[in-house]
């Protein structure tokens, strides 16, 4: 048994919102590679932020998830390439019926080589979009986990009315994309 097999190279972790993170959370649960996903808030000033505080649009946090992902088995770029297929980068506040600069698209960087790698795939993607990507790219300075019930919503509520009419459908697109129709 080699080193590496004894001692696998840790975990990363990669921060973005893609409107509701219900939504996102889901998605990035069929990659290959994702260990956990957690929803939370980041890119505001409030400390330790709640969900109610979110909802007045006055934090200046987003709905994000942070991902774990084994760099062995999948790279900040597949995740961010994929990030770029699973929502609408390109409309400004919010997602879909989900209006409000807590659903904004975004992606937080810890430091200066993810934020190379967001903007690099950034630059990369816009040739798939007619209107201009406003995906902001801003530092990670703190990452605020959700509250228990927000954690595996998808999979926990799947008979929900938001779940049904917006993740259902969202789920089964992004599948068919990866090769795993139902």
């Amino acid at each position: 048994m080699s080193a590496a097999e004894k001692f696998p190279p840790p975990t990363q972790f990669l921060v973005l919102g893609g409107g509701c993170f219900w939504c996102t959370e889901a998605a990035f649960q069929l990659l290959p590679g994702v260990k956990a996903v957690v929803s939370g808030y980041a890119g505001g000033q409030r400390i330790n932020p709640s969900y109610a505080d979110i909802g007045t649009g006055t934090t200046g946090h987003a709905e994000v998830i942070r991902i774990e992902f084994d760099p062995g088995q999948t790279s900040i770029e597949r995740l961010l390439e994929f990030f770029w297929e699973a929502h609408d980068p390109t409309q400004v506040g919010g997602q879909g019926n989900d209006h409000g600069s807590q659903y904004r698209s975004i992606i937080l960087c810890p430091d200066e080589a993810q934020r190379a790698a967001a903007e690099k795939s950034r630059t990369g993607a816009q040739k798939n979009f007619r209107d201009p990507i406003t995906t902001e790219i801003v530092p990670l300075t703190k990452f605020w986990p959700a509250e228990d019930y927000h954690q595996d919503y998808f999979a926990k509520h799947p008979n929900e009315g938001y779940c049904r009419f917006v993740i259902a459908p969202k789920m089964k697109k992004l599948e068919h994309k990866l090769g795993r129709v139902k």
